[in-house]
């Protein structure tokens, strides 16, 4: 199943291969799992769902590598709209937003990519929320982190995301973990050269250990993002011993994956919030999901086998 993920990640950058998932009926039911909708209102309401359940939420309007100025504005413009309802209907205060930078002008112009993302955080902070920046590939971390310093002289509650398959994640979480500062830790779905990040899962898990201590003993707001029980317990040893009370620190897992052990984490007093995606842009996470959990692939594969 390994050998498949680089398989996996190609696909996923494959014009052809987007065209023949995107477009087989056999795709959608499975993909529904994943994604909450294609649209803004069902979004809203799965995330009512989820809140009724005593778990937070995080939405993703999904789109990457936006190529002109319009398109741009048009996410900027959607997270906007997304904010407004989610306000309208009083979840705001549990309910935050994750933006990649590369949907509101990343790879047009770094000033544009700032006022836009100011713009989505300005819309946030009118009506209570948060909003997390999400990482892409290694080439964009440092770019991100630049965006985040600036975003944060005026929204101090910016989150970002760290990566613990990168080999500089460990020094960028020391760096970070400040007061105040909202952090969600990930292994990583992208396919990065040895050369920057690690290899193999065993390199991977330790590296989101050590990272995990360094967030932990810091004076910021760990993300624990890891679906891993194994890790999951950690963070939970790494928590007590340094102190922190359930409020202090949060799990996040992905909508439709492990949903019984949110519930569970949720049920004994853990903050867990569900990173929801939804839109009509969904190929690209889809594939990397696949890539990144081979439960999820062996799902698939079952789910295309068993319709008639």
């Amino acid at each position: 199943m390994i050998m498949l993920r680089p398989m996996l990640h190609a696909a996923a950058r494959s014009a052809a291969a987007r065209s023949v998932v995107e477009r087989s009926p056999l795709t959608r039911p499975v993909v529904r799992r994943f994604i909450a909708g294609d649209s803004v209102g069902e979004a809203v309401d799965t995330t009512g769902d989820l809140l009724a359940t005593g778990r937070l939420v995080t939405l993703d309007r999904l789109g990457e590598d936006t190529t002109n100025a319009e398109a741009a504005d048009a996410t900027v413009r959607a997270y906007q709209e997304l904010l407004k309802r989610l306000a309208d209907k009083g979840f705001t205060d549990r309910a935050e937003v994750s933006v990649k930078l590369s949907a509101v002008g990343q790879k047009l112009d770094t000033g544009l990519t700032l006022d836009n993302a100011r713009r989505i955080c300005a819309a946030a902070g009118e009506v209570g929320a948060t909003v997390t920046l999400d990482m892409e590939d290694h080439t964009t971390t440092d770019a991100t982190l630049a965006v985040l310093r600036e975003l944060r002289r005026d929204f101090p509650w910016v989150g970002a995301v760290l990566q613990a398959y990168l080999r500089r994640t460990e020094a960028d979480c020391r760096d970070l973990a400040t007061a105040g500062s909202r952090i969600r830790l990930c292994k990583g779905a992208y396919a990065e050269p040895a050369s920057v990040a690690f290899a193999t899962k065993p390199e991977v898990d330790l590296s989101y250990v050590r990272c995990l201590k360094a967030l932990m003993a810091g004076s910021g707001y760990p993300m624990v993002a890891s679906h891993d029980p194994r890790l999951i317990a950690i963070a939970g040893t790494l928590a007590a011993n340094a102190g922190r009370t359930s409020d202090s620190f949060e799990y996040q897992m992905l909508y439709g994956i492990r949903p019984t052990e949110q519930q569970r984490l949720a049920d004994e007093g853990n903050r867990i919030r569900v990173y929801l995606p939804y839109g009509t842009e969904w190929y690209g996470y889809f594939m990397r999901r696949l890539a990144e959990r081979p439960a999820n692939l062996t799902f698939f594969l079952r789910s295309l086998a068993t319709k008639n």
